[in-house]
C-alpha cells in the first residue's frame, strides 16, 4: 500500500507546474475562507472550544489531506461529528472526547486492515438520509443555548431541551439578534458571490464588526491561543483500563461516522473530479489523523463534503489544496486570534442552524415522500428518530436491521399458480394425446422456513390431477426447512398414486435436492429442464401403460 501511495502521488504531481500551483493556492485560500467559521463553530458545538476546532482543521488538513486516498479530500471538524461529541463531552468531559477520538483512530486503522470500507455500500440510502437528518436535528437542538443566550443541562440535546422546564427560559435579545443577523446574511447572500466569498464568513465579519463597535453583553468565543498544541490536550493519565472500556462504545460510533462520512464524501466528490478514491488508504489516513489530533487538543475529524466540493469547484488540482488551506488557518490563528475572540457565540450558532438545515438531503427526502415509497419512508423516519434518541451506532444498526427485515418480508412471498396443459404451446403434439389429468404448478419465489406454511398448500393444488409437473424455474433458493416440507408433500402425493415430475430446477436448488436425499426419493428420471420435456415423458409413460 505504501508503494502504491507513492506511485499515485507521482502520477498526481506529473507535469506539475506554476499554473497548477496557482490553481491549488487559490483553491486552498478559498477553502480557508469556508473552513474558518465552520472550524470555530464546530469546535464550540463539539463541547470543546473554538481553538480546538481550528487545531483539528489545521492538523487534519496537513496530515489526513496529505495521506488521503484521493487528491481532493478536505478533512476537519464537521457538524455530524460535533453532534456525537457534544453529548459525550457532557458525560465525560473534554478528556473523554479526546480519548474516544484516539480510540476511533485505532478502530479506523483496523477497519482499513480488514477492508471494512466496502460495508458502507451496503447501507441503504434512506438510512443514510435518516441519520443525516437526525444529526441535523441534534445540531440545531444543541445550539439553542448559544443562539438564545440561555443555560440548560443534560447529557444530550433532548435532555437539555427538557431542562428548560426546570431552569426556565430567559433569552438574551442581543444574542438572538446576532444569530438572526447571521442567518439572514447566509440566506440572502448571492450564490455567485458565495463561490468567492462564503456567506458564513460574511455573516461572521458583520456580527463581529457590530459587537466590536457596540460591545454588547453576549457570550463570545474567548481567547484563542497562538499554538497548535492546546492546554486541553489528551494526557497519558487518561489511558486507564476503566476509561478505555467506557470510551469504546462512543469510539465505535465516532469511527463509524468517520468511515461513512469520509467514504461517502470521497465517492460523491470523486464523481465531480472523475477520480476514484482508494477507500482503504483513506481510512488509514483518517485513522492516523485521529490518533495524533487528540494529543494536540483537537476533536475527531472526518472528510467534509462542503469543503471538498469547494476545493474541486475552485479549480484545485492536487492534495496541496488541503495543505494550503491549513496554512491559511494557521495564519488566521496567529494574525487574527485577538479579533476572532470577540465573535459572539450566537453568531456561530446561526451558522450551525443554517448548516443543519442545509445538510438535510431535501431532494432525496422529497423524492421518497412524493413517490410514497412506504418502506423507504419508514427506514428514514426510524433511523432519524433513533439518531436523535440514541447514538449513531445504534441508529445505523436499527436502520439497517429494519431495511433487511423489510426486504426479507417483501421478497419472502412464495407464489403458487396452477394451470392445465396448453396444447398450443407443445410443438409436434398429437391430437390423440390426453393431458386432461395433468396439471402444471408454477412455484415463484424463495423456498425457506418463512414460506414453509405456504408450501404446504401444494397438496390442495394437486388434488384433482393424476400427473403433477412442478415448474421451479423461478425458485432461486431453498433451505433445509423447505426441503423437509417438500419431502413430506412428495411422500403424501406418491401415496395417492400421483406422478410427480420436476422441471427448471436451478443448480443450487438441485444440489439441495441431491444432498437431502429428495432426488433419490423422486427418481432422477423425473427431472427435466422444461415442462414440454416432462409432458413428452408423460406421454411415453401413458403409451407404455
Amino acid at each position: 500500500m505504501i508503494k502504491q501511495y507513492f506511485q499515485d502521488l507521482k502520477l498526481e504531481f506529473k507535469n506539475y507546474d506554476l499554473r497548477k500551483f496557482t490553481l491549488d493556492a487559490m483553491a486552498g485560500l478559498t477553502v480557508t475562507a469556508v473552513a474558518l467559521p465552520l472550524a470555530l463553530a464546530f469546535g464550540v458545538s463539539s463541547g470543546a472550544d473554538a481553538a480546538a476546532g481550528l487545531i483539528t482543521a489545521i492538523i487534519a488538513g496537513v496530515l489526513i489531506g496529505g495521506l488521503s486516498g484521493a487528491s481532493y479530500q478536505i478533512s476537519g471538524p464537521t457538524g455530524a461529528m460535533s453532534a456525537i461529541l457534544l453529548s459525550l463531552a457532557m458525560r465525560n468531559g473534554i478528556q473523554g472526547v479526546l480519548l474516544a477520538g484516539f480510540l476511533s483512530g485505532i478502530i479506523l486503522l483496523l477497519a482499513a486492515a480488514f477492508r471494512f470500507g466496502k460495508l458502507v455500500s451496503f447501507i441503504p440510502s434512506p438510512v443514510i438520509t435518516g441519520f443525516t437528518s437526525g444529526i441535523a436535528i441534534i445540531i440545531a437542538l444543541g445550539q439553542i443555548d448559544n443562539f438564545f443566550g440561555t443555560t440548560s443541562h443534560g447529557e444530550n440535546a433532548v435532555q437539555k431541551l427538557l431542562s428548560y422546564g426546570e431552569l426556565g427560559f430567559s433569552p438574551n435579545l442581543y444574542a438572538i439578534m446576532f444569530g438572526i443577523l447571521v442567518i439572514i446574511v447566509m440566506l440572502i447572500w448571492p450564490k455567485k458571490w458565495n463561490a468567492k466569498f462564503p456567506s458564513s464568513l460574511a455573516g461572521i465579519i458583520i456580527a463581529l464588526s457590530v459587537n466590536w463597535i457596540f460591545d454588547l453583553p453576549v457570550n463570545v468565543v474567548g481567547n484563542i491561543p497562538k499554538s497548535l498544541i492546546s492546554e486541553n490536550r489528551l494526557i497519558f493519565g487518561s489511558f486507564t483500563i476503566s476509561n478505555i472500556i467506557s470510551m469504546m462504545s462512543p469510539a465505535i460510533s465516532i469511527a463509524m461516522l468517520g468511515m461513512i462520512e469520509s467514504l461517502l464524501c470521497g465517492a460523491s466528490a470523486g464523481k465531480m473530479k472523475n477520480e476514484k478514491i482508494n477507500a482503504d488508504r483513506e481510512l488509514i489516513a483518517q485513522g492516523i489523523g485521529n490518533i495524533i489530533i487528540p494529543f494536540c487538543g483537537g476533536v475527531p475529524a472526518t472528510a467534509a463534503i462542503a469543503r471538498t466540493s469547494v476545493a474541486i469547484k475552485s479549480g484545485g488540482q492536487t492534495r496541496l489544496v488541503s495543505i494550503i488551506h491549513s496554512a491559511g488557518l494557521i495564519a488566521s490563528m496567529f494574525l487574527l486570534g485577538n479579533v476572532m475572540s470577540r465573535i459572539p457565540l450566537s453568531a456561530l450558532a446561526g451558522i450551525l442552524m443554517v448548516t443543519a438545515w442545509r445538510m438535510n438531503e431535501w431532494q432525496e427526502i422529497k423524492y421518497i415522500f412524493d413517490k410514497k415509497f412506504g418502506t423507504a419512508i419508514m427506514e428514514f423516519v426510524i433511523t432519524m428518530a433513533a439518531t436523535v434518541m440514541f447514538d449513531l451506532t445504534i441508529a445505523i444498526l436499527i436502520g439497517v436491521f429494519f431495511a433487511i427485515m423489510m426486504y426479507v418480508v417483501k421478497n419472502s412471498e412464495l407464489q403458487i399458480n396452477a394451470s392445465p396443459v396448453d396444447l398450443k404451446r407443445i410443438k409436434g403434439h398429437e391430437s390423440s394425446s390426453d393431458y386432461s389429468n395433468t396439471k402444471i404448478i408454477y412455484l415463484t419465489g424463495p423456498m425457506f422456513f418463512m414460506t414453509r406454511q405456504k408450501l404446504s398448500q401444494l397438496t390442495e393444488y394437486a388434488e384433482d390431477a393424476e400427473n403433477i409437473i412442478l415448474s421451479m424455474r423461478a425458485v432461486t433458493t431453498i433451505d433445509e426447512s423447505a426441503v423437509s416440507e417438500l419431502k413430506q408433500i412428495i411422500i403424501k402425493l406418491n401415496e395417492s398414486n400421483k406422478n410427480i415430475l420436476f422441471c427448471g430446477l436451478q443448480n443450487n436448488v438441485k444440489d439441495m435436492f441431491d444432498r437431502s436425499g429428495l432426488t433419490s426419493l423422486i427418481n432422477e428420471e423425473y427431472f427435466f429442464w422444461d415442462a414440454i420435456e416432462a409432458l413428452r415423458y408423460l406421454k411415453i409413460i401413458q403409451t407404455e401403460a
